[in-house]
């Protein structure tokens, strides 16, 4: 049975009382026992022994209780055990507090080592009551904190990334321009738009998705007809999809699939994904859209929509970080395509702001299949 800090107290005080109560009958006993061997020594003598069993008891009761030096001795002998019993309770006390506070001193060094910025610090896990509990909370707190650092080193290192590119492009031709001192074509002043366009997009995107970190994105939810806005963006993106030699489909139920979201973050979410599936599938393969009504999961409804392709896949330990910000299964791969690795990590935080979520089921050269639920009713 797991014992809680409250029943470990309770269970020190009962011992403390168990100490106690034979320590007073021990001292008891061995007081009695001497009284009475001075009373033995004392009054037992031809006379006592003579009288009757009656007289006998009051001879031992007006020893007890009329002699003055025995109750000087009776004095004494009170004040020496109750000093002893009180010095026994505080040294108990003492022990007590030292067992209970030692975890807690623990868990202070170790919160003392955070706040100077050691973010290693484990506690040990010594008990299974209040105290492990927080020990083991301490520890998974510290785990997401060096978890947070790393991620937060990583995305300062992608931003300056992806900024230092288009920002060293715009550089270098407006250096050349400068030091030509020649007229600028048009085509020139057209690349640097794009490369403006490209910075401009990069920073949308990471001020959305941080609103979307937050639980600060702002939605404006209305009943949409999923399936109608969905084949609306499979038309959009079927014109990329057969330029890049892949044949697309999509399947709906025939009745509308209603939900309450944003139309314009949905569409968001459905473009980033099958833009993804266009990029990374080889010339002559397929995606499919697919939408359920009605799918029972964690027992509530959603609608289902399922993006899949023939593409290259995912390895299996690439998935648990498949969504974070800049994150790329083949990073040179994905440099050379384009991608900043945003779109993935816009899509889950936009789903999970209209309280649905991302499935991924993936193998390397199988395919993806991006499963997006999202709950159907009234309310998000």
């Amino acid at each position: 049975m797991k014992m809680t800090v409250r029943m470990k107290i309770f269970a020190y005080m009962v011992l403390l009382v168990l100490i106690v109560s034979i320590t007073f009958s021990l001292t008891t006993q061995v007081y009695t026992g001497s009284l009475i061997d001075q009373f033995q020594r004392e009054q037992i003598d031809a006379n006592y022994l003579s009288a009757t069993p009656e007289e006998q008891i009051e001879i031992f009761k007006s020893y007890f209780l009329d002699n003055m030096r025995l109750n000087a001795l009776l004095n004494v002998t009170h004040g020496v055990r109750l000093f002893f019993f009180v010095t026994i309770g505080l040294l108990f006390s003492f022990w007590i507090s030292g067992v209970l506070t030692l975890p807690l001193k623990k868990l202070i060094a170790a919160i003392e080592r955070v706040a100077q910025g050691d973010l290693n610090v484990k506690v040990p896990v010594d008990t299974k009551d209040e105290y492990g509990k927080v020990a083991q909370t301490f520890n998974d707190m510290t785990f997401r904190l060096r978890e947070a650092e790393k991620a937060r080193r990583r995305l300062v290192a992608d931003v300056a990334h992806e900024l230092r590119t288009p920002l060293s492009i715009m550089q270098l031709k407006l250096e050349n321009a400068q030091q030509t001192g020649q007229y600028v074509p048009p085509e020139m002043l057209l690349r640097l738009h794009d490369e403006v366009i490209r910075l401009g997009l990069l920073v949308e995107d990471l001020h959305v998705l941080s609103l979307a970190e937050a639980g600060r994105l702002p939605l404006d939810c209305k009943p949409l007809d999923l399936s109608a806005r969905l084949e609306q963006v499979v038309d959009d993106v079927r014109m990329e999809a057969e330029e890049n030699g892949l044949e697309m489909r999509f399947y709906s139920n025939t009745k509308p699939v209603t939900v309450m979201a944003d139309a314009r973050r949905i569409t968001q979410v459905f473009i980033n994904l099958l833009t993804n599936a266009i990029r990374y599938t080889p010339r002559g393969g397929k995606i499919t859209v697919e939408i359920e009504d009605r799918v029972i999961d964690r027992n509530a409804l959603f609608a289902c929509v399922s993006v899949i392709d023939t593409g290259i896949g995912i390895p299996a330990e690439e998935l648990p970080h498949l969504f974070d910000r800049f994150y790329r299964v083949e990073e040179a791969r994905s440099r050379h395509t384009g991608g900043t690795g945003l779109g993935l990590s816009i899509a889950h935080h936009f789903v999970r702001a209209h309280g649905g979520f991302i499935r991924v089921v993936s193998e390397p050269d199988q395919g993806t299949r991006f499963t997006v639920y999202l709950p159907l009713g009234n309310d998000i």
